[in-house]
């Protein structure tokens, strides 16, 4: 209700101005729209506008100092005064005013624009306006008073000034700009992810004036960016966003800045010794308590009370047979309905009839199904404690064990299935309901109650007299004396989101109400108003059983009623005249924001003003602003009584209710940063960081309570140490229902003093309440254990963080009551997380400047950065029953990374101090001394050779390839060489030895005739896979002419391939094209001019009509080391590069290929593979012309249409041997996952298969391997058939071992199985090989790349200093061949390719020797198992390419191990890739998903790199799928990715900077 005139309007205009009043006091509106919308519902009532303000004024009148005081400071804004404290929120003004000193660049995310979009005020769905409830009451920090101090603080403190303007500048302009600012920015910590425009760079600077962010100049005064308020160790601040710079910068000049910004000063800490267990050595500057050991104190005795009941049971019977009119309960309704009120003797004989059919009515006489001491479940709505009451009383009756639970609403609420969990344990099979409550559960189809996921069978039993019978004359309970029986047992919901069931006996029952009673002096008939949830807690214990004690009349005032009318509880306490109210500091704060002047307000019959969270620091401003206000009414300050309690110890203390008392309330002023150490230290100085504590009276009657330490030996703390509060007493919890371990580490505590002793033959009780006992024996609270968080050594309580964050102005932004903070374990450390939800109609700018603020003011305050800033959109956060943030569930979202957050701001940089040192440089050993060295140690030299080439055949006489053909044309002319299979998987066409001769002599005629070409010329073949391709390459050859394969361009891409085709013809000078009559058209086309001109190309020669007349002279070379084509290919460093191969390497690599695969005429072979470079193109063209094998062709374009291509050949044609690549064997494994049975049944069946190599330049992926082997092992595909090879641009097969199946396996003709080890990964990143266990933390299966072709000679080399190594360690490998590529035609792309790539020599040892340098990085190891030779075997293991190593903190790392974790981080990446720009690691992910989980994958990958490799990423984008150039060997195009990054050309979905 808004005043006693709106009393007059309609009930639903009332109800409506009520959520106006809710809605102002939690933010949800400005005052401005407050009044706006309070006057148009008013309108239609009131005949004049004047008037009605008149009678119904916004502001209240002057009628007392004390109201005007606060309603004026009510007025100034929207704030949400119950989080906040005065002295608090000057800390965090000052602490915001000393970052404002200091502007910076600031580097803003980018979102597309559809992702903005999803969260318009279009797509957004009213949030429930509630914000209070147990969940709330524990986090949401109750505060408020003046905020005329700050404000003042805040415009006079520091200059305002006017705005600046805002004109377009250049790129350039701006690139000047960041590089004069980034000089000052150095030791600069977390940056805002501001998304104004892609790739928006922005200078952000502040003047905050009632709240208006205004922009203006950002100039730097000092060269720090900002100092520590309290400590010069404290943390990187992070930056504040203030004003911006308008025009966009290129990525080329943002990444550069993001590495200046973002690079903290140098803090590590103790990772390596967590990790290996040491023990880090403490801190001596660090606070230490210097107090005397305390004590534990002694409550009052607790005398026995005249007259009472010997059990709860008993007190009910007395009262429903003395005074069985007398009202028991009286329950309010949020509708019109008329309260109802329960009687004694009603509740008496309810819950006889109760007990009475739970134990004769349930199931048959001889099979009861519940029994005495069985547990049954309550399962009651909030607005409906008669019925519960009846029901816990009737289970007390017939000695069964009740256990309250929520009322689960649907089949996803936020930890029902942990419930489920506790009534499984607790054996509940009956759940107790009322017929209301019963008909709001979730149905199944047939009818009855859903079934919900973790929960037991129940059988639902409705409570309602109607469906009970009545007992007879003769059946009457048995009335038994308090005993040890179990009474009844409470949830208890941890951090970790599990519940825990805490039983409570009936004799601990029983003396904790009396403890109560003589505690609060309750006397009989006295009236009480709860608005607690009377189902736990405080609620259960003084609204239901220390009532019935005492014979209270209880009024209850739900949950739903108080969001409508939050006056209802005082309305209340002044109709029935009530002596005591139990309620939380939130409805204190719903009373103040309502409350306007009503002159018919009393609260003078008020003795006790229980606060049931009154152990909450921040409760005290409310408690003081409610006092400030009320007191005029006959509210008196002695009557606000603070308690603490807790499931397990129940009651700890409660502040005594003193008539007349002049004795002030114990406070203490204490330092943040010292509680921070768990040290007490009143806070002397002028230091704004502390936290105000109040007390929650002494010991309870008969009860001993004392501190302890919170780890290691339950020791007794220092008089000023912070510790856990510990009680003994008759009257606490017993266990834990079914856990007993953890039930004696909790309830059976025997504390020790220093020397050792016991303190006490008593048992202690820990509570989970942290605090101290101040001087008189006053028990001081300052958080929970549960809300704890451990950060850097240092303790912090997620009530202060919250409660630091609501500080912040202004608080348009969030919802203030929807906010949470956790910890999440990344790197051996906690990590601070803050979650709140987003309000629709708040821009992304205005979001990021607050959360800015707020890791700046909690920074400042705390000296403590935050991990992960996330707004989520209204109303997603899962909730508990009572509308409060569901923590447990929400920290289980965000590290599922499925929380979906609208806004995301990650800190690593200022937050992990824990990374291990970066690896210092020593100086290097010469490799004489590693040779030495080695030879001492008994270390061999790490090298290695394939078997000799030594046996000659009939073709290996000819010298070059095109004799070899035109020899097999004329032996063996009807041999057919190659098939070809087209998509459908038929045989598309295919070539004898003589149709491919007689094809290449016209070719060679073509290229003499209507090419005009001399020998040595360069001729492109542009042709996609196939036959034509194969004999395009021959006819060169006959025509003397170099060859060089290409790829043609691709018809849907062609703008960004046909450029790649002209540039290739251009590098390799050729000076002719041969192709077919398609392609040229396609050249010759108005899509392809725009990219490439037409008249720039060379001659093109199609090969679709060739000239009939046959070359009447082939020619042949006349020195087998002239050059017979170039193998131009793209590494994945973004270099184009051409080698030369000559015709005595071509025909060694042949031979080699040929002796190593054991191919012969009588073999067909399987071919898979990019035809155009490497392995690949000597396998698809050159091998069978060779050894004479037939080759089944297929091409990898195909799979693209019919996935199961190549396998469905290999099993048609029943090859046995096959050749693929990792991209095919990667598509078979994604596409055909689900299709193998379906496979089987159309007969594919592999088992022919006894060899299926892998060519790729690359490490063997282990987890592809293994997976494909897997899945296809169903249709007959043996694991030990798949196998690799390894080769590079230096030499194109350097090893290639085909397993063998079968009797050529028996009789030893192949080598060994590829052995697979495991290396340490962080040893690698040292250039150290050390093996570990399969499983070992921080392992890396590294699998054999292949046996050593025949002819071959391996060397494993320092590459810096040349000189050779031992064996498993290690270095380059280089080759040393006959088959070794001559040299690099020409390079393109990089200048600093190494000049001796294929003339090295070793700087020690054996310098003869020319060596050809791979370029990448392995190691030797000789194996036990042996070779057909009786040999024993080296095993090579290539590790990864030298030019993709990153060298980062002094560590090199491989993109494959970095993108390899971050695939398993999140069900959505489907791939990505990393790279580094100017020292700032990158990662590009691929979301399969929609584009609302794109920021689920920012904080999964940060951790994943984090915890894994100790880097922090720079920079996370978010793409779509199939964004990351591969190229047709399946291999990551990483530099052109980076290009395309740098140029904004990914049109990523988000970005976001990590600072």
């Amino acid at each position: 209700m808004a005043d006693r005139d709106s009393l007059l309007l309609p009930l639903e205009v009332r109800a409506r101005l009520a959520e106006l009043e809710l809605e102002l006091s939690e933010g949800d509106i400005t005052q401005k729209g407050y009044e706006k919308k309070r006057s148009k519902l008013l309108k239609a009532y009131l005949p004049h506008t004047q008037g009605a303000e008149r009678s119904i004024p916004v502001t209240p009148s002057s009628s007392s100092s004390s109201s005007s005081r606060y309603q004026r400071r009510r007025s100034t804004g929207t704030r949400d005064e119950r989080y906040r404290s005065d002295v608090h929120s000057e800390a965090v003004q000052a602490a915001l005013e000393r970052h404002s000193e200091r502007k910076m660049a600031v580097l803003l995310p980018s979102k597309r624009q559809s992702l903005i979009g999803q969260t318009s005020m279009d797509t957004y769905t009213p949030p429930d306006s509630s914000s209070g409830s147990d969940a709330e009451g524990s986090l949401g920090r109750a505060g408020g008073v003046s905020v005329d101090s700050w404000i003042s603080r805040a415009l006079h403190g520091s200059p305002s000034t006017s705005s600046s303007s805002s004109s377009h500048s250049n790129s350039s302009a701006n690139a000047a700009r960041l590089a004069e600012t980034s000089m000052h920015s150095y030791g600069i910590g977390p940056m805002s992810h501001l998304s104004l425009k892609r790739w928006g760079l922005r200078e952000m600077g502040v003047s905050a004036e009632n709240g208006i962010v205004g922009r203006h100049s950002s100039d730097y005064q000092s060269d720090r960016p900002w100092s520590s308020l309290d400590s010069e160790d404290s943390l990187t601040a992070p930056p504040d966003i203030t004003s911006y710079m308008p025009a966009p910068a290129p990525i080329s000049v943002q990444c550069p800045q993001v590495t200046m910004i973002t690079r903290p000063p140098p803090k590590y800490g103790n990772a390596e010794l967590m990790e290996t267990g040491d023990v880090q050595q403490p801190d001596p500057s660090l606070p230490r308590p210097e107090g005397v050991e305390s004590t534990p104190i002694q409550g009052e005795e607790l005398d026995g009370l005249k007259n009472c009941p010997a059990s709860l049971e008993a007190a009910l019977l007395r009262w429903g047979a003395i005074a069985p009119k007398a009202p028991c309960l009286t329950t309010t309704h949020s509708n019109a309905k008329q309260p109802y009120t329960l009687t004694y003797g009603k509740l008496w004989s309810k819950s006889l009839k109760l007990a009475y059919n739970l134990l004769h009515k349930l199931g048959s006489k001889q099979e009861p199904i519940i029994h005495p001491g069985d547990r049954v479940a309550l399962v009651y709505p909030n607005n409906d404690p008669a019925a519960f009451m009846v029901a816990f009383y009737g289970c007390l009756l017939a000695e069964v064990v009740p256990v309250p639970i929520e009322v689960p609403l649907t089949k996803k609420d936020a930890g029902s299935q942990q419930i489920g969990f506790l009534l499984g344990s607790c054996g509940v099979a009956v759940a107790l309901t009322s017929d209301a409550c019963h008909k709001g559960l979730p149905k199944s189809a047939s009818g009855d109650v859903m079934q919900f996921k973790g929960w037991p069978k129940l059988l639902w039993v409705l409570t309602d007299s109607k469906h009970l019978s009545k007992p007879p004359r003769e059946w009457f309970p048995l009335i038994k004396d308090a005993n040890n029986d179990t009474a009844y047992i409470e949830y208890k919901t941890c951090k970790d989101g599990s519940v825990l069931g805490i039983t409570v006996t009936r004799m601990a029952m029983l003396t904790h109400c009396q403890t109560l009673t003589h505690t609060c002096g309750y006397s009989e008939a006295e009236t009480m108003v709860n608005v607690l949830d009377f189902k736990k807690g405080i609620g259960l214990w003084h609204s239901v059983q220390t009532s019935v004690l005492n014979m209270l009349h209880v009024v209850s005032v739900p949950y739903a009623l108080m969001k409508v009318n939050p006056l209802s509880w005082i309305q209340n306490v002044c109709q029935y005249k009530a002596k005591v109210t139990c309620v939380k500091s939130r409805d204190l704060h719903w009373a103040l924001m309502s409350y306007k002047d009503q002159s018919d307000t009393t609260m003078s019959s008020l003795r006790m003003l229980l606060i049931a969270d009154g152990s909450n620091p921040w409760s005290i401003s409310s408690c003081d602003a409610f006092l400030n206000v009320f007191q005029s009414m006959g509210l008196r300050s002695e009557v606000i009584c603070p308690c603490a309690g807790s499931p397990e110890a129940l009651t700890v203390a409660v502040r005594r209710p003193q008539e007349g008392s002049s004795k002030p309330a114990g406070r203490g002023v204490l330092s943040m940063t010292n509680l921070s150490h768990g040290v007490i230290r009143v806070d002397t100085g002028e230091k704004l960081s502390v936290l105000t504590l109040q007390d929650v009276g002494t010991a309870m009657p008969g009860a001993m309570v004392c501190v302890v330490k919170l780890e290691g030996v339950p020791q007794l703390c220092k008089t000023d140490e912070i510790g856990e509060i510990c009680v003994s007493s008759v009257a606490t919890g017993t266990s834990y229902y079914g856990l007993s371990g953890m039930s004696k580490n909790t309830f059976e505590v025997c504390p020790v003093a220093c020397d050792g002793g016991f303190v006490s033959d008593c048992v202690f009780v820990r509570s989970g309440l942290l605090g101290f006992v101040g001087p008189g024996g006053m028990i001081f609270i300052s958080g929970t254990l549960e809300g704890l968080m451990q950060v850097g050594g240092r303790k912090h309580s997620a009530d202060d963080i919250i409660a630091t964050a609501l500080a912040v102005e202004p608080m348009k932004f969030i919802y203030r009551g929807r906010t949470v903070v956790f910890s999440v374990n990344v790197l051996y450390d906690e990590r601070i997380v803050l979650v709140a939800e987003q309000r629709p109609d708040s821009t992304e700018e205005e979001s990021y400047q607050w959360m800015s603020r707020v890791l700046q003011a909690i920074d400042g305050i705390h000296q403590v950065g935050v991990y992960c800033l996330a707004l989520v959109p209204a109303n997603t956060l899962p909730k508990t029953p009572l509308g409060g943030i569901h923590l447990s569930e929400t920290k289980q979202l965000f590290l599922e990374g499925a929380l979906h957050p609208s806004s995301i701001l990650m800190c690593p940089h200022s937050c992990i101090t824990n990374l291990p040192k970066p690896r210092q440089k020593q100086p290097e050993v010469g490799p004489a001394s590693v040779m030495v060295g080695n030879l001492v140690a008994g270390k061999r030299m790490a090298q290695a050779s394939g078997r000799d080439l030594s046996h000659m055949e009939d073709n290996e006489q000819f010298l070059f390839l095109s004799e070899v053909l035109q020899w097999r044309a004329q032996t063996t002319p009807e041999h057919i060489l190659y098939t070809l299979i087209n998509s459908r998987g038929a045989i598309g066409s295919s070539l004898t030895c003589l149709q491919l001769h007689k094809r290449a002599e016209k070719i060679a005629t073509l290229l003499y005739e209507r090419g005009q070409l001399r020998d040595g010329d360069h001729v492109a073949l542009v042709y996609p896979p196939g036959l034509d391709l194969i004999a395009a390459f021959y006819g060169c050859l006959y025509a003397g002419c170099i060859p060089i394969t290409v790829r043609p361009p691709h018809l849907q891409n062609i703008s960004t391939t046909l450029p790649t085709v002209k540039m290739i013809l251009e590098v390799s000078r050729s000076v002719c094209v041969m192709t077919t009559q398609a392609i040229s058209k396609l050249l010759k086309s108005r899509d392809a001019s725009v990219a490439v001109d037409f008249k720039s190309w060379p001659p093109i020669l199609e090969t679709d009509d060739l000239p009939k007349r046959r070359c009447s002279l082939l020619y042949k070379p006349c020195d087998p080391d002239t050059l017979a084509y170039l193998d131009f290919s793209v590494s994945t460093t973004g270099m184009l590069a051409g080698v030369k191969m000559s015709h005595n390497a071509t025909s060694a690599l042949c031979r080699s290929v040929k002796l190593q695969c054991e191919l012969y005429p009588s073999r067909e072979v399987a071919v898979c593979l990019d035809p155009y470079c490497g392995l690949g193109f000597v396998l698809w063209c050159l091998c069978s012309v060779y050894a004479g094998q037939q080759s089944v062709l297929i091409s990898p374009m195909d799979l693209e249409v019919n996935p199961a291509l190549w396998l469905q050949s290999v099993s048609q044609f029943k090859v046995r041997d096959t050749f693929c690549s990792y991209s095919v064997m990667e598509l078979c494994t994604r596409s055909l996952s689900s299709l193998t049975d379906s496979l089987k049944a159309r007969g594919m069946d592999l088992i022919r298969v006894r060899s299926c190599v892998v060519v790729a330049e690359e490490r063997p992926r282990v987890a592809l391997t293994q997976s494909f082997c897997k899945l296809f092992k169903d249709v007959g595909l043996h694991p030990r058939a798949v196998s690799t090879a390894f080769g590079c641009r230096v030499n194109l097969a350097v090893c290639l071992q085909p397993h063998r199946l079968g009797k050529l396996a028996e009789q030893g003709t192949s080598g060994p199985d590829p052995t697979t080890v495991y290396v340490d990964m962080r040893a690698l990143r040292h250039d150290r090989v050390r093996l570990v266990e399969r499983g070992s933390p921080h392992s890396l299966p590294l699998m054999e790349s292949g046996k050593i072709l025949p002819g071959v000679r391996i060397i494993i080399a320092n590459p810096e200093t040349k000189g050779p190594i031992g064996d498993s360690h290690l270095g380059e490998i280089w080759v040393h061949s006959p088959q070794n590529a001559s040299g690099y035609f020409t390079v393109f792309g990089e200048e600093n390719v190494r000049s001796d790539h294929f003339g090295a020599r070793l700087s020690f040892g054996d310098t003869q020797t020319v060596w050809a340098r791979t370029g990448y990085l392995g190691f030797l190891r000789r194996t036990d198992l042996t070779d057909a030779s009786g040999e024993r075997h080296d095993a090579l293991y290539v590790v990864g390419a030298l030019d993709e190593v990153m060298e980062l903190r002094g560590m090199k790392y491989h993109p494959i191990d970095i993108e390899t974790s971050i695939i398993r981080a999140h069900r959505n990446i489907t791939e990505c890739a990393v790279f580094t720009w100017t020292n700032l690691l990158v990662v590009v992910v691929e979301l399969d998903g929609s584009e609302q989980e794109a920021l689920d994958l920012v904080p999964m990958v940060t951790n994943v790199v984090l915890e894994e490799h100790y880097l922090i990423v720079g920079v996370v984008v978010v793409v779509d799928t199939g964004v990351i150039p591969i190229n047709s060997r399946g291999e990551k195009q990483r530099m052109h990715l980076r290009d395309g990054f740098l140029a904004d050309q990914l049109d990523p979905i988000y970005v976001a900077y990590n600072m």
